[in-house]
């Protein structure tokens, strides 16, 4: 962390430098004062100030006009490249260059996003950003927010829909679900009925370990109920349970294709009404103009809704 002394600028205005800069450079109190759109009073009115705070003449009249004495040239030295990268972190605009760049993004996102996004987006930046490093961090619809909000992670892709006053989220695509099962455990055809798919044991995915979801509120509804026989927090975990048991599971459709072609599962529409599954970005809001994070939000807002 910088460490300044406050005091000490209290008694510099930091424009008299600009003048004494302006003042070497044209050698002459009319030159400047044209140059800094002053009058020459204001400027004469400058290097007196600047003589009193340095304790020192700083410029004397010659044939060849304005001569700096070794005080300002000193002082000019070390200030010049000083005041010329201040004028550059001020007044430059600010640029991002992928393929250039070596930034680190830390994002936050679950096992079934992760699956679903990271490997286009990856395979994407390796070529167009091969600098560029990502750090990824579980989380769930309970965290994003935290993280987020505590600086943790840079931005969350989420399924939440919690958004406090400091944060922003912009819904980017939605999902359904789908079920699946394994033809060599249970023989049955899809679309599922209704009784068929109350009358086997069912998978879970609860990032708090609850039995219950929107899915139950549905079937309760109907006057149905389903055997929720297993609970996890990983999505990841399910496709080797359903190629060993007789069992079905509920999940996001994005993870459909995957699942059926490496795995050999069968899939059909939900016989209930499900919720929308509404993917967001999720990030602080002081991040809005940072150019590394809103070009990062671009790449993943193709790669997200391409796969949609």
């Amino acid at each position: 962390m910088l460490t300044i002394r406050e005091n000490d600028f209290h008694r510099i205005d930091l424009n008299l430098l600009t003048v004494l800069l302006v003042l070497e450079r044209e050698g002459s109190v009319s030159r400047a004062a044209e140059k800094l759109h002053l009058g020459q009073p204001a400027v004469s009115n400058a290097l007196a100030r600047l003589r009193v705070m340095f304790s020192d003449p700083l410029f004397v009249r010659t044939s060849r006009g304005m001569e700096p004495t070794p005080r300002a040239e000193a002082l000019i030295a070390e200030l010049g490249p000083l005041m010329a990268q201040m004028q550059n972190v001020l007044f430059q605009p600010a640029s991002f260059t992928p393929s250039e760049a070596t930034h680190v993004f830390r994002l936050g996102m679950s096992d079934w996003v992760e699956r679903s996004i990271m490997p286009a987006l990856y395979a994407r930046l390796t070529l167009t950003a091969p600098g560029v490093t990502l750090q990824v961090t579980a989380s769930d619809p309970f965290r994003d927010v935290e993280l987020v909000a505590s600086g943790e992670i840079d931005l969350a892709i989420s399924v939440g829909d919690n958004t406090p006053a400091t944060l922003r989220r912009e819904k980017i695509v939605s999902h359904n679900f789908c079920t699946l099962w394994h033809p060599e455990q249970l023989s049955l055809s899809a679309p599922l009925t209704l009784e068929a798919y109350v009358a086997h044991d069912h998978l879970l995915v609860s990032y708090r370990g609850s039995t219950w979801s929107a899915i139950d509120d549905e079937l309760a509804a109907l006057g149905k109920a389903r055997s929720i026989r297993y609970v996890t927090p990983h999505f990841s975990s399910l496709p080797p349970l359903l190629v060993r048991a007789p069992a079905i599971a509920t999940v996001p459709a994005g993870l459909a294709d995957e699942w059926i072609t490496y795995y050999g599962l069968r899939c059909s529409p939900v016989p209930v009404a499900t919720p929308e599954i509404a993917l967001s970005l999720l990030w602080h809001k002081r991040c809005d103009n940072d150019m590394p994070l809103s070009w990062l939000r671009e790449e993943l807002r193709s790669v997200m809704t391409e796969r949609n």
